[in-house]
């Protein structure tokens, strides 16, 4: 079965930094792009970074995040991550990966509202 678990949320101060990982089984990893969301309570899911592989790895983010987080994969590991710099409040959510299948074409294929689609979710908390 395909398996996407997010995990390394928390609790940080504005301008603290976390990694977020998305484990990832049943699949073939290379074969697909990866992508993160997020939804803050009252808000729609946003999709604010993926990392689509062919013809070569392209990275997209949301303006909300450009400049602060990197997306990244180990392919040994099946593993994405989400760096998150400089946070702040304004980032305080429930992040979520998400697969979409990779078209060689850079386009992101995956669902642009795919939060709770595969994972449980990690809690993000940016709070002094």
């Amino acid at each position: 079965a395909v398996r996407l678990e997010e995990s390394g949320g928390g609790s940080v101060q504005p301008g603290g930094s976390l990694r977020l990982s998305c484990t990832t089984s049943g699949f073939t990893f290379v074969d697909f792009d990866m992508g993160w969301y997020r939804q803050a309570p009252g808000n729609e899911c946003e999709l604010i970074a993926t990392i689509t592989l062919s013809p070569s790895e392209n990275t997209n983010y949301a303006a909300s995040v450009k400049g602060r987080f990197t997306i990244s994969l180990d392919n040994d590991k099946n593993i994405a991550y989400l760096q998150m710099n400089n946070l702040k409040s304004d980032d305080t959510a429930v992040y979520y990966c998400g697969r979409g299948t990779s078209t060689g074409d850079y386009v992101w294929r995956g669902p642009l509202e795919g939060c709770g689609e595969w994972g449980q979710g990690t809690q993000v908390t940016v709070s002094s």
